[in-house]
């Protein structure tokens, strides 16, 4: 692989005169307020960033609120479904999402590398603005370093989400009782597969595709549907719905048991995994969850799930039971549980 990370599947045309990002563009001068004002603050339509105070002022909020940070350093730059901007915003928003908060505020702050040209940095902000106009969330402070040739990979972004928190608010994995039932919210292991053959330049047909998505919509139609019924709801990112299993079963002391046959998988992926050797429920999604429901809840749960269009190949896909000799089972084709193991390591690095 010669390309670097922004070459792979980059949208845009760039050639040898191409602007691009220098080191002085980090340097606090005019270039760099050149920079953030007619590149940045334009595209991210931001009242809060155009303002260039040292800290956004934001009006004050009534009730408990949440806050995540995440970086996003996915390589490449743009992937099948998605691109470092949207699964920037998509991320810290299903963080907040899946926390029971409605997001309002994120902050922005981009680590470039000399070289970038401005172009493929437009292209970048342009979808994290589509992101978060879909979600609803502002974009209220930022930050811009450059750093040598050599010392990024195109671009690095990092982000903070504050979100408020609305009643109800799932009391989370520790919550978890016998007969409760766990769902999943749509075909598992779509990003880190779609990330690893673009990388990898997999010319797989048809190409695997990032499930790079909001869940806001499906976390509101599930808490106003099941109130205190549901448990606790997560999205399924890096070590996919396996790692999801095994950190709720910590949490609660029962062992969680899943059928591989009720698991959906999309067959590129499948196909794929059966290729490159990897379990897809061990692998990373960016736009799917795992969620625990009341006993006997589950059916209201995926009605409502399968009435969006993001979420509607949701299915139940397994039980908590009293905790046995392993914490999360699975029963495969040959019709016994057997232990689900934790990947030791990380399959697919740099897929977020």
């Amino acid at each position: 692989m010669n390309q670097t990370s922004w070459e792979l599947h980059c949208p845009v045309a760039v050639n040898n005169d191409s602007p691009r990002v220098m080191l002085a563009h980090g340097e606090g001068g005019r270039m760099m307020r050149k920079l953030i004002r007619e590149t940045i603050v334009d595209i991210l339509s931001s009242e809060s960033l155009a303002e260039m105070d040292d800290a956004a002022r934001l009006p004050a909020i009534d009730g408990p609120l949440a806050m995540t940070t995440d970086s996003f350093v996915v390589s490449p730059l743009f992937f099948p479904g998605g691109d470092i901007g949207s699964l920037c915003v998509y991320g810290t928003v299903n963080d907040l999402a899946v926390s029971g908060a409605k997001p309002l505020y994120l902050t922005l702050s981009l680590i470039l590398e000399e070289g970038l040209p401005i172009a493929v940095l437009q292209e970048v902000l342009q979808s994290v603005a589509r992101a978060a106009n879909q979600t609803g969330i502002k974009i209220v402070a930022g930050d811009t370093k450059v750093v040598p040739r050599g010392a990024a990979d195109g671009l690095f972004i990092n982000t903070t989400g504050i979100g408020e928190l609305v009643d109800p608010v799932p009391p989370g994995p520790q919550a978890l009782c016998e007969g409760d039932e766990l769902i999943v919210t749509g075909p598992v292991g779509r990003h880190g597969i779609a990330v690893l053959c673009a990388r990898e330049e997999l010319a797989l047909q048809p190409a695997p595709t990032s499930d790079c998505g909001s869940l806001v919509a499906a976390t509101m139609q599930l808490r106003h549907r099941l109130g205190t019924r549901l448990r606790t709801m997560r999205d399924a990112t890096r070590g996919g719905v396996g790692a999801v299993l095994h950190e709720w079963s910590e949490s609660s002391g029962l062992t969680l048991a899943v059928n591989e046959k009720d698991i959906p998988v999309s067959p590129d992926v499948r196909g794929a995994s059966e290729l490159l050797g990897l379990d897809p429920i061990h692998i990373a999604n960016e736009g799917t969850m795992l969620i625990a429901v009341e006993s006997g809840a589950s059916e209201d749960a995926l009605e409502a799930l399968r009435s969006l269009p993001e979420t509607q190949y949701s299915a139940k896909i397994g039980t908590a039971i009293t905790r046995q000799a392993t914490p999360v089972t699975i029963t495969r084709m040959f019709g016994r549980p057997q232990p689900l193991d934790q990947p030791q390591g990380a399959p697919q690095p740099r897929i977020c």
